[in-house]
């Protein structure tokens, strides 16, 4: 018997295996959005998508985290047929339509009103418990923001009005216990949260909830937002979402997507930006576009067309695809490593290093 073999017999954990036979460690399954830019800030590629684990979505109100989430579940349960979404809900204002409008089946949507965090951290530790590997279950919290801690909700109901230090506490043990569920049985958790200002000559924008749930956090978006207006009049807004935290994606990338009034997310938004970064798009004159292979410089578009005419045109975009290797550019310039290995192997360095090793293996030698 080897010593590997050894080992892994010896281990008191069922769940122990050579981490190639690992049935925890290997490729992740994801669930592509309909929104390949959204699919870009999940997993640094257009072809990604949802993978498990715990990704928080934090900003301010009216800033579409919501609905990001719902999104992200719909194309989690049109992919998985029987899988269900656990909804807990401790704001209280999403509509059935809503849900509906994106491709959720509400006949497989569990929905658990929640008031305090002890509330949520029992429930949904039960509910964890009864899953098992291979359940198709994803989960969202709408809001962590929004909860209270059973004693702020207790000193509120006895009329004391004194600083509740147990809500950072009790967030930090909630996503202790579900964190390891997550990644063991492969469920997607989205958590929408707040965010405030830091005050300071700089001030940044922080996740609220104190350290626990950044520190449990596979991925962080905090979101912002522009207002798209014509004239006076505001037709949608501009999202940007700030990667604060990511396995998959580098820190600090930003991602924007744009919502309209008349038709909710724009699908193929967030791509102009990216393209025109990479010299895939052109400005032959002001307010026009035309379509460039950077590998050649040939043009490939067969007209010059505005802006509204790119941004949102499936076939403009899935010629790009066809004809240029936008694809690879937007894995390369997003997802972590895909340039290569972290470390490289410098043989001057190595070298340097081993003739230290020798002279100083000398110094011991009689």
């Amino acid at each position: 018997m080897s010593l590997l073999d050894k080992l892994v017999k010896n281990s008191t954990i069922k769940m122990t295996a050579p981490l190639l036979e690992s049935k925890v460690y290997g490729k992740k399954d994801m669930a592509p959005t309909p929104v390949p830019m959204v699919n870009v800030a999940l997993s640094g590629r257009i072809d990604g998508g949802l993978t498990p684990g715990l990704l928080v979505l934090a900003g301010p109100s009216k800033h579409f985290k919501s609905a990001f989430a719902l999104l992200m579940a719909g194309a989690y349960m049109q992919r998985n047929k029987d899988a269900v979404l656990l909804f807990y809900d401790a704001e209280f204002g999403t509509p059935q339509a809503y849900f509906e409008s994106f491709g959720i089946d509400m006949d497989r949507v569990v929905h658990t009103p929640i008031t305090n965090v002890e509330e949520l951290k029992f429930d949904i530790a039960h509910q964890l418990d009864q899953v098992n590997k291979g359940d198709k279950v994803i989960i969202i919290i709408d809001s962590v923001g929004n909860l209270a801690s059973k004693k702020e909700v207790v000193d509120a109901l006895d009329g004391k009005s004194v600083a509740d230090m147990s809500r950072a506490k009790a967030l930090k043990s909630l996503f202790r216990i579900v964190t390891p569920h997550l990644n063991l049985k492969d469920i997607p958790l989205i958590a929408v949260n707040h965010t405030y200002q830091e005050i300071g000559l700089f001030p940044k924008a922080i996740v609220s909830g104190g350290t626990g749930i950044y520190y449990s956090a596979d991925s962080i978006w905090i979101i912002g937002r522009q207002q798209d207006k014509v004239g006076t009049e505001i037709k949608g807004y501009h999202f940007v979402i700030n990667i604060e935290k990511s396995r998959y994606v580098r820190e600090k990338s930003k991602i924007p997507i744009s919502v309209s009034y008349e038709g909710g997310i724009i699908k193929w938004s967030g791509l102009m930006d990216v393209a025109e970064k990479g010299g895939y798009l052109r400005k032959p004159k002001v307010g026009w576009y035309e379509a460039i292979n950077p590998e050649t410089g040939e043009v490939i578009s067969e007209k010059l067309m505005r802006a509204k005419e790119v941004n949102d045109n499936k076939e403009f975009w899935l010629m790009m695809f066809e004809k240029t290797n936008l694809s690879q550019y937007i894995k390369d310039s997003f997802t972590i490593g895909a340039s290569g290995a972290i470390m490289r192997e410098d043989k001057d360095i190595t070298d340097v290093i081993d003739d230290v090793i020798d002279d100083h293996d000398e110094d011991f030698v009689e």
